[in-house]
């Protein structure tokens, strides 16, 4: 009889982490139905199937079937977070940008990633704001290494070479368009809104600028006064969202798409520079030295 209750115990048991395997499925693909980027058509509908049909036995497999199904629904920027890799939104210590000054009283701004918490946004974005002269021939952006993170503390730090206006940039969904405008950026990054600095603006990415590195440099997409050095970008133009699942996990999904001014479409695929170059910096102070604009 003890046999008995101990191998039914086992056999609740395994019922019980069976269903809660299915659950953590069905869990994550109802989140793709609604908000996934590319959930719709035959490509997501047989992703889909898949992942409901199936019959994961331990958590990892269910895991690996939800990470599967993400990159059909929301793309490659698309995955799971595991519970123990999310962290609250506490101090930590998040590389600072830089500002040197070149010959010729040019700013070379340095913008590394950033997924600090809301202090340490404002930090950052005044760390550049005010290092900038008032009277400068032009300034460059150096995204090179870039990988993303918060956006709106990178545009806030450079809002000053942007115009003012709802254009900045777009988020694109399956269901609507969301706009960002510049005003709004700012605001988020917690940062006063400065006086425009009008001068050529060069800007420096590689294949490691992606993300909100890449929302950041498509915020200067089709300005005359702004030119890109370096290689092509990561190709992670889009934005993605955290949702909660079963267990402390996360499903970082992409809902939308970068959208630029111009009314250019951005999201899985790299972002050419103007000038493709291996001496970015070199070429980037060049062509604002030959661009300076005249002043009364």
């Amino acid at each position: 009889m003890r046999r008995f209750i101990i191998f039914l115990s086992c056999v609740l048991f395994a019922v019980s982490c069976g269903d809660s395997n299915r659950q953590y499925v069905r869990k994550a693909v109802s989140i793709m139905d609604k908000q996934g980027l590319f959930a719709e058509g035959p490509e997501w509908k047989a992703a889909r199937a898949e992942a409901l049909s199936a019959e994961p036995e331990s958590l990892e497999q269910a895991q690996e079937i939800v990470r599967a199904a993400a990159r059909v629904a929301g793309g490659k920027h698309s995955g799971l977070k595991l519970s123990g890799t999310v962290k609250e939104d506490a101090a930590s210590e998040w590389p600072a940008p830089s500002v040197t000054i070149a010959d010729g009283g040019i700013p070379v701004i340095k913008m590394p990633a950033f997924s600090g918490n809301h202090d340490e946004g404002l930090k950052y974005a005044n760390a550049v704001l005010d290092a900038i002269p008032e009277e400068i021939p032009g300034v460059v952006i150096d995204l090179r290494g870039n990988t993303g993170g918060n956006m709106y503390p990178m545009i806030a730090a450079v809002h000053r070479f942007l115009p003012n206006d709802d254009q900045t940039l777009r988020f694109r969904t399956r269901k609507s368009t969301q706009w960002i405008p510049l005003s709004y950026a700012v605001k988020m990054a917690g940062v006063d809104q400065r006086p425009r600095i009008e001068c050529p603006v060069a800007i420096l990415t590689d294949d490691w600028t992606a993300s909100s590195g890449e929302a950041t440099l498509i915020c200067f997409r089709g300005l005359d006064y702004v030119r890109v050095f370096g290689g092509p970008t990561a190709g992670y133009a889009s934005a993605n969202q955290p949702f909660p699942l079963p267990g402390g996990d996360q499903l970082v999904l992409t809902t939308g798409c970068d959208v630029a001014r111009t009314g250019e479409l951005f999201c899985d695929d790299p972002i050419a520079p103007d000038i493709v170059t291996e001496t970015p910096l070199e070429d980037a102070l060049e062509w604002i030295a030959n661009n300076i604009i005249a002043r009364p």
